[in-house]
């Protein structure tokens, strides 16, 4: 692994996009925020009934919301890794981005979750009674453990005097939010009682999905910057994160592959993948078209050109793609995976008035979609106000070619 401890010598400024501008999307996000905001309290008062979860979808799209925005948290930060703790030049420049984009996406993605249990002062009770048996509580720790060890590397990146530090902090983020992804998969690998989740290749798919969707995250708030300040990005770079991005869709593509071609080889597990992969209706839509086509093959027709990919556009849409087949993802495994019935008693079957073995019936809402919605929100206001009000913005014009050019 390589390390570069030398000091940081890129220039850096506040956002200097124009203050018309800036404050106009400002108000916009602060609306949709402020919007989610009042969904969570009308569910709160009026009880999740109104809602679309029931007795068998119990996690809904704000679960879905806030697993995306904590899984590309992790992700986000894969730029700053690749700078500070595997010594790549061109890259370092973007670390304090990329810091602060994980902070304000996990924060927001908490926020959602937090919101979305119903009762969000029974937090107190997850941070002060812990079941180590569960990865629930865990993941207390791993959260918390990352905004606080991403806060001290965003800090020591920041302070030129510190910055010797940086790769050593950079290294223990690195972990970190490996051990972060993967109690977020295992939340889903454990249990066992939900054969769409049962699986243990969950901890690395997760991995794979945090890296593929927080870069197209990343790339979407640098081209957002960059526009906003009337300049823009180094093609160089731009193609080089490119490729980076395609090889994270191809490694998500991979482990997508692996699950389902090791859940056809378990007689178990053959019901779960012939409702996912052929009689699901939307969850075999979303499968097939949102997750493999619109988050899969496009992006990777895009990112693989020779000469698409080098157009700065065309990455954004590629960025985009991912996103949205992101989100597809995560519907298809967190509410498809509840769909499917339970299999109490394996090899019978089993009928009652209390839906056993009926697939579950799932309709979103519009206070669970604005919830979602105004999580993102909450995310960009973190990060305008971040560039604002602090030295975030390298000089993004175009540099001379850098020896021993990576493979990324």
């Amino acid at each position: 692994m390589m390390q570069d401890t030398g000091l940081d010598k890129t220039a850096y400024s506040v956002l200097r996009a124009p203050a018309t501008g800036f404050y106009a999307a400002f108000l916009i996000a602060g609306l949709i925020a402020m919007i989610g905001l009042a969904a969570a309290w009308v569910m709160e008062v009026n009880g999740h009934h109104i809602t679309g979860m029931n007795n068998q979808i119990v996690w809904g799209t704000p679960h879905v919301f806030a697993v995306f925005l904590i899984v590309a948290a992790s992700g986000a930060l894969n730029v700053a890794s690749i700078g500070s703790v595997f010594g790549r030049a061109p890259y370092k420049p973007l670390g304090r981005l990329s810091a602060l984009l994980a902070i304000a996406m996990l924060v927001a993605g908490l926020a959602v979750l937090v919101l979305d249990l119903g009762r969000p002062d029974r937090l107190i009770v997850a941070m002060t009674k812990y079941n180590f048996k569960s990865i629930f509580a865990w993941n207390i720790f791993l959260y918390t453990g990352f905004i606080a060890v991403v806060g001290v590397y965003l800090w020591l990146m920041m302070e030129r005097r510190m910055n010797r530090f940086a790769a050593a902090a950079g290294t223990v983020t690195f972990v970190w939010r490996l051990a972060l992804t993967t109690g977020t998969g295992l939340i889903f690998g454990f249990l066992v009682s939900r054969q769409g989740y049962d699986a243990a290749v969950m901890a690395p798919l997760f991995i794979a999905m945090s890296f593929s969707f927080g870069l197209a995250v990343f790339l979407i708030m640098l081209l957002a910057a960059a526009r906003a300040e009337g300049g823009t990005v180094d093609g160089a770079l731009t193609e080089r994160l490119a490729k980076l991005l395609g090889v994270f869709v191809t490694a998500v593509l991979y482990f997508v592959a692996v699950q389902h071609l090791t859940n056809l080889y378990a007689t178990e597990h053959h019901g779960v993948e012939r409702f996912i992969l052929m009689d699901g209706g939307i969850y075999t839509g979303l499968f097939w078209i949102g997750q493999i086509l619109i988050g899969g093959v496009l992006p990777l027709g895009i990112l693989f050109h020779p000469v698409l990919r080098r157009t700065a556009g065309n990455v954004l849409i590629a960025a985009a793609l991912v996103i949205l087949g992101g989100f597809a993802q995560v519907y298809v495994i967190i509410i498809g995976g509840q769909a499917f019935p339970q299999t109490l008693f394996p090899g019978m079957k089993v009928s009652s008035s209390f839906y056993d073995g009926a697939v579950g019936s799932y309709l979103p809402s519009l206070p669970e979609v604005l919830l979602g919605l105004g999580g993102i929100a909450f995310a960009v206001l973190i990060v305008m106000m971040g560039l604002r009000v602090l030295e975030m913005m390298p000089d993004l014009a175009p540099a001379p070619a850098q020896d021993g050019a990576d493979n990324g």
